[in-house]
């Protein structure tokens, strides 16, 4: 059996990701939750730690943690899940998406900190986040047309949609606006019923972070 260790499934982006992949992988797993207490858990949630143990896979002798190399191990594991893609080109094009979502997009990641329960129609974006949600887009669109949608690199998901599903929360949360094509996606992918099930413990859970909102 399997150990999965996340954070809030309301404010954690990196758990989302994490959880997401080991779902996508037919991966049996227990979910062990870090309290919001935990110095860790809170150096994540407040962007304050370039890096951090949650979420933290435990699968038999195997301990992993950062949620590319969670990828990797679960893909090395479950290879007929598909978490990367089999064509080499492909597998190229979405570890480099997934490597940019995974190392860039400060000024988003701190103006639309990850927010499951909130919504705020008409919100308004600084130019440095506009940027990197443009960028966002730009990837978006370029990855359909390369691969033919619905998803990031063709016809099911991927290590790529795992990585992008919390910025399609984001941009639900602060009512970001959006081409036609980059809104399709991200409705498409807030409709996946694994997404479904995380916003559904997200919105379970208790009012504990309310002190963090002025810190994000």
């Amino acid at each position: 059996m399997a150990t999965l260790t996340i954070s809030s499934k309301n404010y954690s982006s990196w758990s989302m990701r994490g959880w997401l992949l080991c779902k996508m992988a037919g991966l049996s797993f227990d979910e062990e939750r870090v309290p919001t207490d935990d110095p860790d858990a809170k150096a994540e949630l407040l962007l304050l730690s370039p890096s951090f143990l949650v979420p933290r896979l435990v699968h038999e002798d195997v301990t992993v943690w950062d949620t590319l190399a969670i990828a990797a191990f679960l893909n090395e594991v479950f290879p007929e899940a598909g978490l990367l893609p089999a064509d080499r080109a492909v597998r190229a094009h979405c570890l480099s998406i997934s490597g940019e979502m995974h190392s860039g997009f400060a000024n988003m990641r701190s103006a639309l900190p990850m927010n499951i329960k909130a919504h705020y129609p008409g919100f308004k974006v600084w130019a440095g986040a506009q940027a990197d949600i443009e960028r966002i887009a730009a990837i978006w669109r370029g990855c359909l047309t390369a691969h033919g949608g619905p998803f990031l690199m063709g016809a099911t998901p991927t290590l790529a949609d795992a990585m992008y599903a919390p910025v399609c929360s984001r941009f639900t949360t602060y009512d970001v606006k959006l081409d036609p094509e980059c809104e399709a996606y991200r409705a498409r992918i807030m409709a996946l019923p694994l997404v479904q099930e995380w916003i559904d413990g997200a919105l379970s859970e208790p009012e504990e972070l309310e002190e963090l909102d002025a810190e994000f």
